[in-house]
């Protein structure tokens, strides 16, 4: 699952950035903001209307991303604490 499609509220894990050879800058930027593996990440909510952008929070600072650069980034669960 990607970002883009996260459940709102729910915290997920960061597993990777995905990018094809043509976005492999928007990656980078991604990555240079705080998009990196195993960071927590949370989507807060979607623009309206049409869903674009979202708000997510990683770790603590919060951001607007376009649905394109959400879709970039991998998910897997956040794994339950013990």
């Amino acid at each position: 699952m990607n970002l883009s499609q996260a459940p709102l509220q729910t915290t997920w894990r960061i597993q990777h950035i995905q990018a094809t050879q043509d976005q492999q800058e928007r990656a980078r930027q991604l990555q240079e903001i705080g998009f990196l593996p195993g960071e927590l990440v949370c989507v807060l909510t979607h623009g309206f209307p049409g869903g674009d952008p979202l708000v997510v929070r990683v770790g603590l600072s919060t951001f607007a991303l376009r649905k394109a650069e959400a879709q970039c980034i991998e998910l897997e669960p956040k794994a339950i604490d013990a």
